[in-house]
This record gives C-alpha cells, structure tokens and sequence, in this order.
C-alpha cells in the first residue's frame, strides 16, 4: 500500500486492520483451503481467504480479478487509474 498509493493511505490501511479480526489457520480450514486451491487454481494464500469466509459467515470483498465469479465473493473492478 505504501509503495503504490503513498503513506496517507497506507496508514489508513493500518488504522482500518486494527479493527479486524485474526483468525487462526486450523487444519480445517487448511485442508478446505487446499481443496479450494486444487479446484479453482488460486493460489494456497488466496484458497485460505476464501475457505475462511464461509466459515465465519462472511463475505469475501475483493479487487482480485481471480476470484471474480467465484461463490461468496463479492468482486469489484478496479477503477482504471488516472
């Protein structure tokens, strides 16, 4: 963040994160996230936010256009920059 949009937005980042949630990668949700991997090609870190989701009735919300498509997900395109 801080190398593609500066440290304004960077540190909003971070002021943003600290009120999220950590979750602890478990053996199933490893496991579900290697399932995930195999059948949709993502890579094992992207599997892990996916299969994490569901397991805590949430919905993934990204940019990556690797998950458009993909049950679960909300996907919005990036905006072309300026």
């Amino acid at each position: 963040m801080l190398v593609q949009r500066g440290e304004g937005a960077a540190l909003q980042a971070v002021a943003l994160m600290v009120h999220g949630r950590v979750i602890d990668l478990t053996a199933p949700l490893a496991v579900a996230a290697a399932r995930l991997s195999t059948e949709t090609r993502l890579p094992l870190a992207d599997s892990i936010m996916l299969a994490t989701a569901p397991a805590f009735k949430a919905t993934l919300w990204t940019q990556d256009v690797d998950f458009e498509g993909l049950p679960g997900v909300r996907y919005l395109a990036k905006a072309p920059a300026t």
